[in-house]
């Protein structure tokens, strides 16, 4: 049984948090994914309390992005919030530009890098994998792309699929869905606007409202063992709007 739920960081700008809690439970969101920048510096009342709010909206929070620093440096703290909130799937969200490795081998070494972070969450029973942007897409010099080196030299890690940035990156979804669609425990659930238009938002547009074929992509994921939809824009300028709509299209597909 798959869900959709609302990638929070979506609305980091529009707090305060616990009305974005309300308005997602209102539009009939049951699940939220977390990000590091809203509890990583949280202590123990903080999460305890971030967990009560969750509670108090008929919420969960079953995934989560950490960063590679945060998953490496401190690993009880990770364990600490994923516990704390509920959370069962870590997935390292990104890597930053400047520590980008330029070919083939240093993306292998960075799966490696990654699968070996991932191996005291996996051992503690979470789900660990890796969320993708764009730029693992790139071809490198012998042919490959970042993405196949990341999976080849860490072939235990799972998979958040960002499917509108896989598109960004010029590759095809569906290529990608078939080739390591095993590895799918997480899917994000995001639109891209035609040509030229929603500058002010990156872009990016509400789900169903773009040029993505979330219908056909849906079906080809349902065959994965992805659980969780998760919605994500990275720049609305109505956070309750883009609720509002994207619901109403998922739930058409």
């Amino acid at each position: 049984m798959s869900t959709f739920g609302f990638q929070l960081y979506s609305a980091r700008n529009f707090p305060p948090l616990s009305d974005v809690f309300k308005l997602v439970a209102r539009e009939g969101y049951r699940e939220v994914e977390g990000y590091g920048g809203l509890y990583a510096t949280l202590d123990e009342p903080g999460l305890n309390a971030m967990r009560a709010e969750l509670d108090a909206n008929g919420l969960t929070m079953p995934t989560g992005h950490f960063g590679l620093d945060l998953l490496e440096k401190e690993p009880e703290k990770a364990m600490l919030i994923a516990r704390t909130l509920g959370i069962s799937a870590l997935y390292c969200p990104h890597l930053a530009a400047d520590q980008r490795p330029a070919d083939a081998e240093g993306w292998y070494a960075f799966g490696k890098r990654l699968q070996e972070a991932g191996k005291r969450y996996q051992d503690a029973g979470y789900t660990f994998g890796w969320h993708n942007h764009d730029f693992e897409f790139a071809p490198l010099a012998d042919g490959s792309t970042p993405q196949e080196q990341i999976f080849a030299g860490g072939p235990d890690l799972s998979w958040e699929a960002d499917i509108a940035w896989v598109i960004r990156g010029g590759a095809d979804p569906f290529a990608w869905i078939e080739s390591y669609g095993k590895k799918i425990t997480a899917v994000h659930v995001k639109d891209i606007a035609p040509q030229g238009e929603n500058a002010d938002e990156d872009g990016w547009s509400d789900l169903g409202h773009g040029t993505v074929p979330w219908k056909e992509l849906l079906a080809a994921l349902r065959q994965t063992p992805a659980k969780h939809y998760v919605l994500e824009h990275d720049n609305p300028s109505d956070v309750t709007r883009l609720a509002k709509r994207s619901i109403a299209s998922f739930n058409t597909y």
